[in-house]
């Protein structure tokens, strides 16, 4: 059974039993600043599982695209992808425990034909404020009890981090009037001649043995302003299963790169580069699913950035050519005709939009080969210092110093994997030692910079920290770049911030300033830091109090890209800062004064 033959029979079963059909909503959702991407099929329900009436009815179903940008780091293993279809149906106070899981064991079991022995499941465990969910238990056991499966050992009790849903997360985090309730997840034995399934729960799941395929979540408490969950009088069922999953289970693989969806890529990927999938299992899954998902957020109309959705592309695409490199290819384009001819029956338009798509990773593909040859000219640079001949022979594989190996990450941002596929090995660790030295100089140094700048580091004066970067840089670009910041002062109620100017600002300057610098904190734009040489770090227009004295080796901060040409601010800074703009949330400038000699101060508040 194919992919869309499972999204076929999904959609028919659930129409079959009262629920309508919905559309796919766009994979960057509309008029929604609070997530860059749809990663789960509930997501564009949540006003509907709130309370509003939807258009539809109460009973709905639909298959859609996904997209988890925090999946990025796990792709490599036998489960995880990054873009994924989501099964789902929903129920708005209509039915709820004792339908929705008959109708999903019935589907698995029979319209899937899935071993019943093979399948597990979780309910939560109760707490302090909400009971265990017997009755999702005990349907449980009478389902398996009818195909003559013995339902001791099959039913997980689980807590609040595994079984409990709510826009919050976990009970505690809930705030008065939310919404929320448990959830009861199925899960599938990828070895079954192991031998029993025994152990904790935790364990079988981290091994990867037994994996996620389906996880119905019953919305039925409300937290009251005591603290405690009161039943609602309406209770929803929200469900989801990964389509990518279902398949490894009906076509009984191992491997969510091995099912009959993703395995022709691989093919593909294989013939590219003259090396077999069974030797080089990460690499591979990461190159397929990477631009997989790069197609998707293209044709979603987003282009590589250094902030939101465009970030995150340019992660993507710059992975997948790291991984490419690794396998010995730097051949995109047959890789990305496999994606989109696999794909075609779901998503016909990635075929009429294939050129412009195509284009727009070979664009980013040549900007990074600069970046790379940028890094590699420095290597070559630092090895000859060393009295270390370079030259063609740098085409293989070369072993670099690990001090080398550190200068090029903190400098250039080559990563390991950056850096093996540029052709250079190096002792890890070593690597280590040099890292864990040089972070006990740059804490050194950080504490000596901010005795007396940063109050504390609670999230606010953080968030003040990094705003006053933002300043920094708007003040230049507005007044011109010989003015400095000459001192700060950072707490959590309030940024001071000192810079030489011989006259006060004009209210609209000041009203200029301000949009500035919350335009840039609505960007959302990454945040990010490398150790480097001093030189370099002068090389590349880093801001500096000049009057300070560095060490040979300072930390650079950089807002908007970790590219310093492409970067929106460079500040010499011990840190620490949040991780995107957006953190900072606000900025209002509450009062300017002079403070003599040619310096001007201004009091800030954020957050």
């Amino acid at each position: 059974m194919s992919a869309s033959g499972i999204i076929i029979k999904y959609i028919n079963f659930f129409e079959s039993r009262g629920h309508k059909r919905i559309a796919n909503s766009p994979l960057v959702p509309e008029n929604d600043p609070t997530t860059l991407f749809t990663s789960a099929g509930m997501q564009p329900l949540i006003p509907y599982l709130l309370g509003e009436s939807h258009p539809a009815g109460k009973r709905l179903v639909n298959a859609q695209n996904c997209f988890r940008a925090q999946d990025i780091d796990e792709v490599g293993d036998n489960r995880h992808i990054t873009f994924f279809r989501m099964l789902g149906n929903w129920s708005l106070g209509d039915y709820f425990k004792k339908e929705q899981l008959p109708w999903l064991f019935e589907f698995l079991t029979d319209e899937l034909r899935l071993d019943p022995s093979r399948l597990y499941v979780s309910v939560f465990e109760g707490n302090k404020d909400v009971p265990k969910d017997e009755e999702s238990a005990e349907i449980w056991k009478e389902l398996f009890t009818k195909k003559r499966i013995d339902p001791n050992g099959r039913i997980f009790y689980c807590g609040v981090e595994d079984n409990w849903w709510s826009r919050s997360g976990v009970p505690e985090n809930m705030p008065a009037g939310e919404i929320g309730g448990p959830d009861s997840e199925v899960y599938y034995d990828l070895r079954p001649n192991d031998g029993e399934v025994k152990g904790s729960f935790q364990e079988l799941s981290d091994s990867g043995r037994l994996i996620e395929i389906a996880n119905s979540v019953f919305i039925e408490y409300q937290k009251q302003e005591d603290g405690s969950f009161k039943k609602l009088a309406n209770s929803n069922v929200d469900f989801g299963g990964g389509l990518e999953r279902l398949l490894i289970a009906v076509e009984k693989k191992k491997d969510i790169s091995q099912t009959s969806l993703r395995e022709p890529i691989l093919k593909i990927i294989e013939k590219e580069t003259n090396k077999q999938y069974e030797d080089n299992p990460k690499s591979m899954q990461i190159v397929a699913d990477h631009f997989i998902s790069a197609i998707y957020i293209i044709n979603s109309g987003i282009k590589p950035a250094n902030k939101e959705q465009g970030y995150i592309l340019r992660r993507l695409i710059r992975r997948g050519l790291d991984n490419l490199s690794i396998l010995g290819s730097d051949n995109i384009s047959p890789i990305l005709e496999a994606i989109v001819k696999q794909y075609y029956l779901a998503d016909q338009e990635l075929q009429a939009k294939f050129e412009e798509i195509k284009n727009t990773v070979l664009e980013e593909a040549q900007g990074y080969k600069k970046t790379l040859n940028e890094g590699k000219k420095f290597i070559e640079k630092e090895l000859n210092k060393r009295g270390v001949k370079v030259g063609d022979e740098l085409m293989g594989s070369v072993e670099i110093p690990a001090e080398v190996a550190f200068l090029a990450t903190t400098s250039f941002g080559l990563g390991p994997t950056q850096l093996e596929s540029l052709g250079y090995t190096f002792n890890k660790q070593d690597f280590a030692k040099v890292m864990e030295e040089h972070q006990k100089v740059s804490r050194a140094g950080a504490t000596k910079k901010f005795a007396g700048g940063l109050a504390d580091a609670q999230e606010q004066t953080v968030r003040g920290h990094t705003a006053t970067h933002l300043m920094h840089q708007a003040i230049r670009d507005m007044l011109g770049t010989e003015v400095h910041q000459k001192g700060s002062n950072i707490t959590a109620e309030r940024v001071r911030f000192d810079f030489n100017f011989d006259r006060n600002l004009t209210p609209e300057e000041l009203e200029q300033l301000e949009n500035t610098v919350n335009e840039k904190i609505k960007a959302n734009l990454a945040v990010h830091s490398q150790m480097m040489p001093l030189e370099r770090a002068k090389e590349i227009g880093a801001i500096g109090l000049f009057d300070d004295k560095y060490a040979d080796e300072v930390k650079v901060y950089m807002i908007g890209s970790d590219n310093p040409e492409e970067a929106y601010s460079k500040e010499f800074c011990g840190g620490p800062h949040v991780a995107f703009t957006g953190d900072v949330k606000s900025f209002k400038i509450i009062k300017q004064e002079n403070i003599g000699q040619g310096l001007r101060r201004l009091y800030v508040t954020v957050g």
